[in-house]
Parts: C-alpha cells; sequence; structure tokens
C-alpha cells in the first residue's frame, strides 16, 4: 500500500494523505509477534531516556493490549532530555550505578499503569523491544506475566535481531546473564 500526499488541504488548513493501492498484490500478513513488537517499538519512542529507548506492551491472552509503558522518568520527576542525565555527567559506564537514575524501565512502566488501572495481567503476555533485566525478571514474574517476547539486546553478543520467547515462570534469575542496558 503506499500513501500519496495531496495538493488539496482539509477544512483545518493540514494536508490530506489518500491511500492507494499498488499493482503488486500484498502475499505476506505480519505475524502477531511482530505486530505488537511493532508497537512496542512505537511505544519506545516516548521515552524521556537519552541513552536509549525501551518499550513494552502487555497483551492479554485474548489478543488485547492491556498496558503500555517506556523507560523515563519516574512521576513528577525532571526528563533526562530537558535536564541531561546525571549518570552521563559523572561519566558513570553504560549498565552501572542505577540508583543515581531518576528512570522507570518500560516492563515495569507497563505493570504499574495497568496496576493504576485496575487491569489484572495475570497470565498475559509482555513484549519488550530489549532483553529485560534481573528486576524486571522480578515483577514480570511476581505480577503473574505467562509468557515475555523479547529482543535479546545483550550487548555482549552483538546481535540485537534475535527475538525470544520465553515462559516468564521458566526463567531462572541466578542463571541469567547481567543485562547492560543502556538507558538512564
Amino acid at each position: 500500500m503506499r500513501v500519496e500526499l495531496l495538493n488539496k488541504r482539509s477544512r483545518d488548513g493540514k494536508a490530506v494523505e489518500k491511500t492507494s493501492q499498488t499493482s503488486e498484490p500484498r502475499h505476506h500478513r505480519i505475524s502477531k509477534d511482530e505486530y505488537y513488537m511493532a508497537l512496542a517499538q512505537t511505544v519506545s519512542l516516548r521515552s524521556t531516556c537519552i541513552r536509549r529507548q525501551y518499550g513494552a506492551i502487555i497483551v492479554s491472552s485474548g489478543d488485547h493490549i492491556l498496558s503500555t509503558g517506556y523507560n523515563g522518568a519516574a512521576r513528577n520527576e525532571p526528563h533526562c532530555l530537558n535536564v541531561g542525565c546525571e549518570r552521563e555527567r559523572l561519566n558513570v559506564p553504560k549498565g552501572e550505578r542505577y540508583e543515581l537514575c531518576v528512570s522507570v524501565h518500560a516492563e515495569a512502566n507497563a505493570i504499574i499503569q495497568a496496576a493504576r488501572g485496575g487491569v489484572s495481567i495475570n497470565g498475559a503476555t509482555l513484549y519488550v523491544n530489549g532483553t529485560p533485566c534481573k528486576m524486571c525478571w522480578r515483577l514480570i514474574k511476581n505480577a503473574g506475566i505467562d509468557e515475555v517476547v523479547f529482543v535479546d539486546d545483550n550487548p555482549e553478543s552483538g546481535d540485537f535481531s534475535n527475538v525470544m520467547r520465553v515462559r516468564a515462570q521458566d526463567a531462572t534469575l541466578v542463571q541469567m546473564h547481567p543485562v547492560k542496558r543502556e538507558e538512564c
């Protein structure tokens, strides 16, 4: 499908988009996992971290989006986009000294947003465009999330295209490699 911008303007003066079919037939429909991962990537665009943008969405077993979250400053705290990153100011290496950071991880924010809205996420699937850290895995397990679909972004592997699906209760925290996330 192709989107064309018309010279015509709407009543409020904004450009109008027109969608038109191309002559090539469409032979592929993205999977639900690809769809939800693309949504998680889009949610990450709201991140206020200047180091890395993460997005997460929680989906029910009936394929309803229950909650979203991105990494960013805690409620009513100044955003790193506005005031800068304390860890960068102190030249703290990536993946270290998180206690200096005002950011809440995307997975935690998605879980918190569901709780604030009174939405049960028990038995749901969480999609995130990065590898959850141990702290987030603990939250995921205790929240009752069944599965986690994530991008294995372990910097040591150098491969950021490996999408993993893990049953949350099968994740063993003691054997997990430490994830060095690049977020504030």
